[in-house]
């Protein structure tokens, strides 16, 4: 199989529909990309570990993390290696120290757990070839706006315009408390917002 290195660009609200979301993943080495809808709870999930967002309990892939380090399972890979009427298939590859092991997973898991294990994320050409697109211009300037260059986008484009005016009005130790009883609250979404305004107050 032809593997192609894939990164994770960012994620925006669906266009097409109503409370999914688009995960975009970036060909590493090219201009094609893949969007794939997710569901509210699975890009909350991906969207947390791409801001750095600590919850005060471990969610259900960090406590899949937890649980593989503590017997010394390993997640070498996650291939996205199948589409079909629209779906994306994925396993995980995993090592124990005595064997190999690859395990059927949903694509947005596997994503969720390819960023907390910090292992490469691959797929096949035929699958670019099925699924690729090349955003705009505008739009991947949106997903990628205040990421830095030398890793991989973290900014997550997330259009609430009524809260964000809102956040607008407070200072910078009113956001941090906001952000803080957001993480408490393991409301992970408004928590990306305030942590998105906090950044951009201190680039001004």
């Amino acid at each position: 199989m032809n593997k192609v290195k894939l990164n994770v660009l960012g994620i925006s609200y669906s266009q097409t529909q109503t409370g999914a979301y688009a995960l975009v993943l970036a060909e590493e080495n090219g201009r094609r990309r893949i969007p794939i809808i997710v569901g509210g709870f699975e890009a909350q999930a991906i969207a947390i570990q791409l801001e750095g967002l600590k919850p005060p309990r471990p969610l259900t892939h960090d406590l899949f993390l937890n649980f593989a380090h503590t017997f010394n399972i390993d997640l070498l890979e996650i291939t996205v290696y199948k589409l079909e009427e629209g779906v994306f298939y994925s396993k995980l590859t995993c090592d124990n120290g005595q064997r190999i092991i690859e395990i059927d997973a949903r694509t947005s898991d596997a994503i969720a757990l390819a960023l907390r294990f910090k292992c490469p994320i691959y797929t096949t050409e035929e699958i670019l070839k099925k699924a690729g697109i090349i955003l705009d211009f505008e739009k991947e300037a949106a997903l990628q706006t205040n990421a830095d260059p030398a890793s991989p986008p973290r900014n997550i484009t997330v259009q609430d315009t009524s809260f964000t005016d809102e956040l607008k009005q407070n200072n910078i130790q009113e956001l941090q408390d906001m952000l803080n009883a957001a993480i408490s609250a393991e409301d992970y979404e408004r928590a990306s917002l305030i942590r998105d305004e906090i950044n951009k107050r201190k680039k001004e």
